[in-house]
């Protein structure tokens, strides 16, 4: 693997590389099962594979490079990671904001397995940034953290993030040169389950939300200190305006990636004229790929892609 250093403080700024994992090989033929292990359908295994592999293309296509974390596995590992069914939601895992990578941990016990594999690979593969004590020991799934420029981060306290996992990683954060971590409490339940399925970061100086949010208050934490604030006026202490959205298709429309301050990589579920209509985003480039098949396990391209540098 070639030789480069982690870096990233923002969700906007040029994407270099990114860590991806395939499918698994299962297929989930009974909406039943589908609903209790939390998907939205059935799941066929070949169509969420082609999905895969043109979001991986869209990647390349584009000048990221990909590492596909489920090639790099031993046969053993392998032989369980091949049928957990969420592993291609590889956000949750771990985080890089600044030059540091964050660990997480996880808040279900379907995904609990997931973590352990990518973690060591990861040590192997950033050795000289590897922090074995960066885990939580309580549940914290990145999907929570949005890096919202080299001053603020966001954090959710989800169904899957704990305020005494913030707590044993903000000194961490901090060290980074981030002044304020603002942290919220949004409402619980599968379509508001991270953070990035209610917000997020779409321009330098915007994100777009659900409307609802706009009414919930931030606990604003400093090295020094703790306050209140509404997250509107959080937001826009720290240079960025707010595209509220009064209707939206949640995955497709929240949970898309930014591949450059030009390019958003969009579901082709994605309601483009909703973002295309707000004036800072009308001479966006909109790439669109089809992950309808891998949306289905309950999550969207932001869930599915891990930034290890952007620049």
């Amino acid at each position: 693997m070639d030789s480069f250093q982690l870096n990233c403080w923002s969700e906007h700024g040029e994407l270099k590389v990114v860590m991806l994992c395939a499918p698994s090989i299962v297929d989930v033929t009974d909406l039943t099962i589908a609903e209790q292990v939390g998907w939205s359908d059935t799941v066929n295994h070949q169509k969420a594979m082609d999905n895969f592999m043109a979001l991986k293309t869209t990647f390349e296509n584009a000048g990221v490079h990909v590492l596909d974390y489920a090639n790099e596995l031993t046969p053993d590992q392998q032989l369980l990671s091949e049928q957990l069914l969420n592993r291609y939601f590889v956000r949750d895992l771990a985080c890089v904001i600044g030059n540091r990578l964050l660990l997480g941990n996880a808040g279900s016990s379907l995904r609990r397995p997931e973590y352990p594999l990518a973690h060591s690979l990861l040590a192997k593969w950033f050795p000289q940034q590897w922090k074995a004590n960066s885990q939580p020991l309580h549940s914290f799934e990145c999907g929570d953290l949005l890096i919202l420029n080299k001053d603020a981060v966001l954090i959710n306290l989800g169904m899957r993030t704990t305020i005494e996992a913030i707590e044993s990683l903000k000194e961490s954060i901090f060290q980074e040169g981030f002044s304020e971590i603002a942290v919220i409490d949004l409402p619980k339940s599968n379509d508001t389950l991270h953070l990035d399925m209610n917000c997020n970061v779409v321009n330098a100086n915007l994100v777009v939300a659900k409307s609802f949010a706009r009414h919930f208050p931030v606990q604003v934490l400093t090295a020094q200190s703790c306050r209140f604030d509404m997250v509107e006026s959080f937001l826009k202490r720290h240079g960025l305006d707010v595209y509220w959205l009064n209707s939206y298709k949640t995955i497709p429309d929240i949970n898309f990636i930014n591949l450059n301050p030009e390019t958003l990589l969009i579901s082709k579920q994605a309601t483009q004229q909703q973002l295309l209509a707000h004036p800072l985003l009308k001479n966006k480039n909109l790439l669109e790929v089809d992950v309808t098949e891998l949306e289905k396990g309950g999550g969207g391209i932001r869930c599915m892609t891990l930034p290890l540098v952007r620049t």
